[in-house]
């Protein structure tokens, strides 16, 4: 049997074991590919595989950026600076027509940039913003539909934690990665607060306006935002600038969330035992994704299916454009049986040399397959963020939330296409490192 046939079959049985048996994905990758491996080669070289590989990857001291943003963005979650965030953009924007949701977008933007989880920010921003667009009349519509998508900033804005993850699967530096998703993740939140515009200028009962606010409580506000800009610039400007590694990074962002929370009395011993829970429950699950991932990668690797479809693909006679386009579609309808992250940890071995043969940048195409991961967990029936939010307004109907969605959806896919249209949206920051 060929092993490009052998791997197409694991792929199929990875499938299947995750669809027919509710395997989680981590471990299906890591059980296919360790029998896959064992078929192809041997089972001793299966298992040295494994020890190896597993010993290489999980020593690295690099490693512990993934767990140091985590705990920095629950830290930031449990000291209330999202409420704060959130309160500040509603003194500035609350009194427009919508504008109450245009605040929440804006809050998820500051958010976005120092905590690297969708699930996170839409969970932190539902439960401020979404009482208060009750309390105004906001049509659940419009009200849910904004935390949901809203919280997919959390995804590409650094420091994202699926940026992260690309990083190490690829071996492409995380900081070239963290400064390219910051003007994707500014131009996506700059189309949902088009998106809500144009609904409350079609339809003004969706968002109807608030009252205005005094300049000078507008300018106290202010103050809730200075600490949160302050840990972006600190973490990321470290980061531009070569002061800092990720690892330092992290490190340097969780001392200064910490410090400033205690500081301001507003981190609790309860708050601070959840931020360190949380932090050990998904971080175990995203390593459990990478060590899936690298077994299941080896295996596809010896039985070289990547490299065929790469060059298959590369020799049509087709634009590379539009071989992207199906890649990109893929992921979309992945995305919507599937968790958006244990999809894309699943495809990168497949999809990444696939990019890399088309000539396509790998820091563009990694931003590009994380915008439209985001939509994963927002499409109907897996996307994640609307159980969330189903979970903070129960009285909403599941129905209504899957509806508001689809306003969204438009905004996310005109984003992807203006980044495919203008690559330097994600390419010019890094580029000024050179």
């Amino acid at each position: 049997m060929e092993l490009s046939i052998v791997g197409i079959i694991g792929i199929l049985i990875l499938l299947v074991v995750l669809f027919v048996f509710g395997m989680p994905v981590g471990f299906a990758m890591a059980v296919v590919g360790f029998c896959g491996f064992a078929y192809v080669v041997s089972f001793n070289a299966a298992v040295n595989m494994v020890a190896a590989d597993l010993w290489s990857t999980f020593s690295k001291y690099g490693l512990t950026v993934i767990p140091l943003f985590i705990l920095m963005g629950y830290l930031a979650f449990n000291a209330g600076i999202a409420e704060r965030l959130y309160d500040a953009a509603y003194k500035w924007m609350g009194h427009w027509r919508g504008g109450l949701a245009i605040a929440t977008i804006g809050a998820d933007e500051l958010f976005a940039a120092i905590c690297g989880s969708n699930t996170a920010t839409a969970a932190t921003m539902g439960a401020v913003a979404l009482p208060q667009m009750e309390k105004y009349d906001y049509d659940t519509r419009l009200s849910s539909g904004t935390v949901v998508t809203g919280g997919t900033l959390g995804t590409v804005m650094p420091p994202s934690v699926v940026l992260i993850i690309i990083g190490l699967q690829t071996e492409q530096s995380i900081v070239e990665l963290f400064l390219a998703g910051i003007l994707p993740a500014i131009v996506l939140g700059l189309m949902f607060v088009i998106t809500i515009f144009l609904l409350c200028r079609i339809y003004p009962t969706f968002g109807p306006a608030g009252p205005k606010t005094p300049f000078t409580e507008k300018l106290k506000s202010l103050l809730g935002v200075i600490e949160a800009i302050t840990i972006f610039v600190l973490v990321i400007g470290g980061l531009y600038i070569g002061f800092f590694t990720p690892t330092e990074a992290g490190a340097v962002g969780v001392f200064f969330t910490f410090i400033v929370s205690i500081l301001a009395g507003r981190l609790t011993w309860k708050g601070l035992i959840h931020s360190f829970e949380n932090t050990l429950r998904i971080s175990c699950m995203v390593f459990m994704l990478v060590t899936g991932a690298i077994i299941f990668g080896r295996f596809l690797a010896v039985t070289r299916l990547p490299f065929v479809i790469a060059d298959f693909a590369a020799g049509l006679p087709v634009s590379p454009y539009a071989i992207l386009a199906i890649v990109l579609l893929i992921y979309l309808i992945g995305g919507c049986f599937m968790d958006s992250l244990g999809f894309l940890v699943l495809t990168i071995p497949i999809f990444f040399p696939l990019g890399v043969a088309l000539n396509f940048n790998p820091i563009w195409y990694s931003i590009l397959l994380t915008m439209v991961t985001t939509m994963g967990a927002i499409t109907p029936p897996v996307g994640v963020n609307i159980y969330v939010v189903k979970a903070l307004a129960p009285d909403i109907k599941l129905a209504t939330i899957f509806k508001s969605v689809s306003f969204f959806l438009i905004a996310c896919v005109i984003s992807i296409i203006v980044l495919i249209l203008f690559p330097q949206l994600a390419l010019i920051i890094p580029s000024l490192l050179h």
